[in-house]
């Protein structure tokens, strides 16, 4: 356990971060993985608002909301 008060407050600070991003996180997940499965207009639209406001929370890095959006794409042109 750290001893400096700042450290004790980073602590804190870094919990309670992580519990606000891995709830969004997870949220983005699933709309990807919905929108690879089964690719429709709707999926994708959702997957990409997912997406962007991940990336816009510093919760996921500019090149992984690139792949992802990527990813989704492609799949969606594989159907048409």
């Amino acid at each position: 356990m750290a001893n400096i008060k700042s450290a004790k407050k980073r602590i804190l600070v870094n919990k309670t971060k992580n519990e606000n991003n891995v709830p969004k996180k997870s949220t983005m997940k699933s709309a990807v993985k919905k929108a690879v499965v089964n690719p429709s207009e709707e999926s994708v639209k959702e997957a990409y608002k997912r997406i962007d406001k991940a990336l816009a929370k510093n919760i996921i890095t500019k090149n992984k909301a690139a792949r992802a959006k990527s990813r989704v794409s492609k799949k969606l042109n594989e159907t048409k």
